[in-house]
């Protein structure tokens, strides 16, 4: 199958067009038109070689929705016409410990993530969602259920359920109290599923500028790091603080404002942090923690789950021709809402 997409063809990170083929399909195969494509900090980083050289040229996009065009003789769960999705990995083993619990993103054997990693069968690259079509072996495709807008659907397939995932792992509910550090991407997910789930909500912040924000989509308000003694009247006050930052720095502050057995995870930064202070771990039980994705079983979840509760994420829909003025606004900084390419504009001879 022939298609198009945007590629990094170096670590600059400057997205060019790119032609190349999909495999033909296997037995066990979805064919997809790629109809919308989110854009992740984690696209970025990847592709600026922050965690490693890459495979150039290389096709980013792990939040794809689109619709079946074909399927091999073996898929019985979807049909030409579904409207479906794919997230973050592309494959496991489906035979260890962690595949049979339904925890693929921690294969015993790697999963197989939805670009810049060789396929467990024939070692190509996979590329990803930036581009026109996707061939995904069945067991990884996912539904995208009705009432669910489909061009604001595909950040939920990493930025909801990498901050699902942590909300369910810590039995989140009616009373739970949760904290979220950053107001970008990952963080007004974070704060609209805590909210949906019954949870009273804080944003984190270094200043209060947010605060209309925050408050518009659920939280009680923001509680700015800088301000001490509004941080000493918040201590022991929370169950479990969601890092949604995506660079290195300092968790230390955050540490006092959980409750005895409280729980900060890490899910934005990827690599080095700086030293924390282990008073506060040490004299409350409280603990740090980090997580991945979810598995396939718990991003259906996370994308039924938003259907019921009308959970869209904030997006701002673009041209794939749009995308390095999209990268430039993300290197600056934190933004509030997602990009999400509309792949629909972007033509066979790009």
């Amino acid at each position: 199958m022939k298609t198009v997409g945007y590629a990094a063809y170096s670590s600059d990170a400057h997205m060019k067009p790119f032609h190349f083929e999909r495999r033909a399909l296997r037995a066990n195969d979805v064919a997809i038109e790629i109809l919308y494509s989110g854009v992740c900090h984690s696209d970025l980083h990847t592709v600026n070689g922050d965690w490693g050289p890459q495979p150039y040229p290389l096709v980013p996009g792990h939040e794809i929705v689109g619709r079946v065009t074909d399927v091999g003789p073996e898929v019985t769960h979807y049909q030409v016409g579904d409207k479906v999705g794919v997230g973050c990995m592309v494959d496991s083993c489906q035979e260890c410990d962690q595949c049979h619990d339904h925890e693929e993103q921690y294969c015993r054997h790697g999963m197989t993530p939805t670009y810049g990693a060789p396929d467990r069968i024939d070692g190509e690259i996979t590329q990803g969602g930036y581009s026109k079509h996707i061939v995904v072996r069945e067991e990884f495709v996912l539904r995208i259920p009705e009432g669910l807008d489909m061009s604001r659907a595909a950040p939920i397939l990493c930025a909801g359920i990498t901050t699902f995932s942590p909300l369910r792992t810590w039995d989140i509910g009616k009373g739970s109290r949760v904290g979220v550090i950053g107001l970008g991407g990952l963080g007004h997910m974070a704060v609209k599923l805590a909210v949906a789930m019954g949870a009273e909500v804080t944003v984190l912040s270094r200043s209060k500028k947010k605060e209309e924000e925050a408050r518009s989509i659920g939280a009680t308000g923001v509680l700015a790091s800088t301000d001490e003694e509004a941080m000493t009247n918040a201590a022991s006050s929370m169950d479990l603080i969601i890092d949604t930052v995506p660079v290195e720095h300092d968790v230390t502050p955050y540490t006092s404002l959980l409750d005895i057995n409280g729980t900060l995870v890490i899910v934005g930064q990827v690599g080095p942090m700086k030293e924390f202070m282990t008073v506060p771990m040490i004299m409350g039980r409280r603990r740090i923690a980090g997580s991945l994705i979810g598995g396939i079983k718990q991003t259906q979840e996370v994308l039924d789950f938003c259907a019921e509760h009308d959970i869209h994420p904030i997006c701002e829909i673009i041209r794939p021709d749009e995308i390095n003025s999209a990268y430039d606004v993300m290197s600056k900084g934190d933004i509030a809402h997602r990009y999400v390419m509309d792949m629909t504009q972007m033509s066979d001879d790009a």
